[in-house]
Parts: structure tokens; sequence; C-alpha cells
């Protein structure tokens, strides 16, 4: 069955624009006008992936954001904002609440598709490895989609998960910024490097003490070691 994607925006317009493209990709759409129709649905349906709107006529859609990263039940489902505030402030305060990506209108409606697309593939499960130990205290289990700090499970973002997954595939080797952006996105990079800093700031709040694992590498990247 085709990916469902959940569109949240209260300019009719622009809201018929994006589901048609998105039906036009083979994606299966539901539309909402406003945050409290959007967040009843989730009781009946989840989303494989969200596109935001940042101004609602109901709520702020950061506000929106922040609510569903930190409910285990949605914090996995992939989040693309839709704003018209094109300051970076506003951009990185988005991926600091756990977006895994952002377009600024206008946009084009091709590139939003493929940045869905991107996204989603970002998602796809990873093949299974064995379990991952590091410095007694951090435990990544890539089959599972789990990460363990002692006893408590943390609950990561899928792009978060990534970044941890592939700085643990190699412990004290250095990956510049630009390796892990290609990592996570390929051929379909169209995000700042600063994006990179933004996820590893929330990676390492959420870990805790064991995020003093993953260590800065000045002018060069990040590198996770004992």
């Amino acid at each position: 069955m085709s990916k469902l994607v959940a569109v949240i925006d209260d300019e009719p317009d622009i809201l018929e624009l994006v589901c048609h493209h998105l039906e036009k990709a083979n994606f299966r759409v539901k539309e909402f006008e406003d945050a409290e129709s959007f967040l009843k649905s989730l009781e009946r349906q989840t989303p494989d992936l969200i596109v935001l709107d940042l101004m609602l006529p109901d709520a702020d859609g950061l506000e929106v954001c922040k609510h569903l990263k930190k409910e285990p039940r949605f914090s996995s489902i992939p989040i693309i904002m839709l704003t018209a505030k094109g300051d970076e402030t506003d951009r990185v305060l988005g991926l600091e609440l756990g977006a895994d990506d952002y377009i600024t209108k206008p946009f084009s409606p091709k590139e939003l598709v493929a940045r869905v697309k991107a996204v989603l593939r970002r998602k796809e499960p990873q093949e299974a490895t064995q379990r991952i130990e590091i410095g007694g205290l951090l435990a990544i289990n890539p089959e599972k989609h789990t990460v363990l700090v002692g006893e408590s499970r943390i609950d990561l973002t899928a792009t978060e998960f990534r970044i941890l997954r592939l700085l643990a595939s190699k412990r004290g080797w250095v990956f510049s910024r630009d390796k892990i952006l290609d990592h996570l996105w390929g051929r379909d990079k169209i995000v700042l490097d600063r994006t990179v800093d933004v996820h590893i700031k929330n990676l390492r709040d959420k870990l805790g003490a064991a995020g003093e694992l993953i260590k800065n590498v000045r002018g060069i990247g990040y590198k996770l070691e004992e």
C-alpha cells in the first residue's frame, strides 16, 4: 500500500496544490486546515509522514511539532515543515524541535515531492546487524531501532538514529559534516551543513551522560569514541 502523507495548511490553494502533486506521485493524502482536526485524526490513523505549515489558525506549528516529538507513539513520524518564514533562526528552531526537513514558501511542488520521497527513504528499515555497545553505557540495536543509555530507552527521531548509527559504525573515525549529509540524504542533499550541528546537539541532549561520547573535531566534523 502506498505511503500516507498528512498535509496541514490553512491556505486552501496551497493545500490543494500540495495534495494534488503528492497524489500524482502515488501517495495517499489526508488534508487538514487546522491543528485540532489533524491531532484528533491521529487517534484513528497514523500517517507515514507529515507536511506541517507553521502558521495555523488555531496553533503554532512549532508547538505541534514539539508535541508530536514528545509523544512516544508519534515521535518517529517524519515531519517536513512548510513555512513562509525564511529566517534561518526559524528553520533551525524547527530542526531543534525534531523536524526532519523544511520548505520555505513559495516552493516548487516537484521539490516538495522530492523531499517527501527523500525523507521516507531515510526512514526505511536498515539491514539488521548485531547490538552495538559503547563504553558500558550506550547500547544501539539497529534491528529493533532502539537506543539504551544504561537501562533507560531513549526516543530518537529517524534522522538522529541514522547519525548515531553512522558514528557507531566506525568508532573513533571522524565523519565530516558533508559525509554525514551524504549518508542521510545522498543525491537529495538539499540542506545546510548547520542541519548536522542541530541534530548532533539534539542527540547529545537526549543521550544525557552518553552524549559525551560524541566528540566534535573542530573544523572537520564528529566522531564517537569511549
